[in-house]
C-alpha cells in the first residue's frame, strides 16, 4: 500500500530554513526495520513514525535517525504536531499528547501567518553528574577547544529525555568541532549521550552526532536542557521565554523559543518552541519488506 509522509521545516519561520524533518502519520503495521529503512531512503536527519486515528489527539510516536531509533527527539515532535493540527483542519489552538516507549509529552499548536506555531512541555530536568575540574581541559581539546574558551561554570549532564554535558563557552564556537574519534566514549564517561556547545552570552549553540560527521541544524530536546541550565544559574529568569540560536553554521538559521517554569533550583517543566512551515508532501508507493 502506498505511504503518505509530509516535509516541514521546524524552528522555522519560512521554508528552507530550520530544521527538516519527515512525518509519516500513519505507520500503522510497520515494523523497527521498515521505519529505519524509510528514514534512511528519505534522508531526513530523523523520521517520526505516528500511529493514532484521524481527529484523535492522542498518538503513539516513533523517532528514528539515519542510524537507529531514538527514545525522544524534539524538532519530530513540534513537526508532528503541526501536521496533525493541518490534517484535522481545526482553525483554533489544539492539544496534544505523544507518547513514546518510557514517556509521554504535550505539545500544543496553533495556526500562525506562514504556517503553524508549536511548543512542547519537556518536563521537569534531571540535573546529573559534573565533569570534574581536572576532565574539563580533556573535554575542551576533544571539542578543538582551549581550555580557556570554557565559561567559568560547570559541565553539567542535564536531560529532558536525553542526557546532553553542556559545555559552556565564552569564545570559540565558530571553531568548535569534534576532532576525538572515541568521542561517545568520552562523554558517557559522564553519562552523558550527546555534547552541546553552548555560548551562555549569546544563547547560541551547536551539536553533532559523536563522530563529528554531521551538524545538527536545530536540538530541540537538548534546548530545554539548555533553558534548565542557564536558568539553574542564573543567566536567564524563570518564567520569561528566551530564544536559542542554531544552525548558522550549516547554512540553515535556526530559532528556538525556551521557557524555563519554577523555581531556579527547583524547575518544574521547561517549554520549547517554535514555526513550523510547511514544504512538500508525498507518497512512498511502495514501503520495503
Amino acid at each position: 500500500m502506498p505511504l503518505h509522509y509530509r516535509h516541514v521545516d521546524v524552528f522555522a519561520g519560512t521554508a528552507y530554513t530550520g530544521n527538516s524533518v519527515a512525518v509519516i502519520p500513519d505507520s500503522s503495521g510497520l515494523s523497527a526495520e521498515q521505519m529505519l529503512t524509510i528514514t534512511q531512503e528519505l534522508r531526513h536527519f530523523e523520521t517520526i513514525f505516528l500511529d493514532g486515528a484521524a481527529g484523535a489527539h492522542y498518538v503513539t510516536a516513533r523517532v528514528f535517525d539515519l542510524f537507529e531509533e531514538l527514545d525522544f527527539a524534539g524538532h519530530p515532535v513540534l513537526g508532528a504536531a503541526a501536521v496533525l493540527h493541518e490534517r484535522d483542519d481545526t482553525p483554533g489552538p489544539r492539544r496534544w499528547t505523544f507518547h513514546f516507549s518510557g514517556r509521554t509529552v504535550e505539545v500544543s499548536t496553533c495556526r500562525s501567518g506562514t504556517g503553524f506555531r508549536a511548543e512542547l512541555d519537556q518536563g521537569a530536568p534531571e540535573f546529573l553528574a559534573t565533569v570534574p575540574t581536572e576532565g574539563r581541559a580533556e573535554v575542551a581539546a576533544a571539542l578543538n577547544l582551549p581550555a580557556r574558551a570554557l565559561a567559568d561554570l560547570p559541565l553539567r549532564v542535564v536531560s529532558t529525555g536525553l542526557r546532553y554535558l553542556m559545555v559552556p563557552v565564552v569564545t570559540g564556537l565558530a571553531e568548535a568541532k569534534i576532532v576525538r574519534s572515541d568521542f561517545a566514549k568520552l562523554v558517557g564517561r559522564y553519562g552523558a549521550q550527546f555534547a552541546y556547545v553552548l555560548d551562555v552570552e549569546a544563547r547560541e549553540g551547536r551539536h553533532w552526532n559523536n563522530d563529528g560527521v554531521m551538524e545538527d541544524v536545530a536540538t530541540g530536546s537538548a534546548a530545554g536542557c539548555v533553558g534548565a541550565y542557564l536558568a539553574r544559574y542564573g543567566f536567564v529568569p524563570v518564567e520569561e521565554e528566551f530564544v536559542l540560536r542554531q544552525g548558522r553554521f550549516t547554512g540553515r538559521p535556526s530559532r528556538l523559543t525556551v521557557l524555563p517554569q519554577g523555581r531556579p533550583d527547583a524547575l518544574i517543566n521547561v517549554r520549547v518552541g517554535g514555526d513550523v512551515s510547511m514544504v512538500a508532501r508525498g507518497t512512498l508507493d511502495t514501503v520495503p519488506e
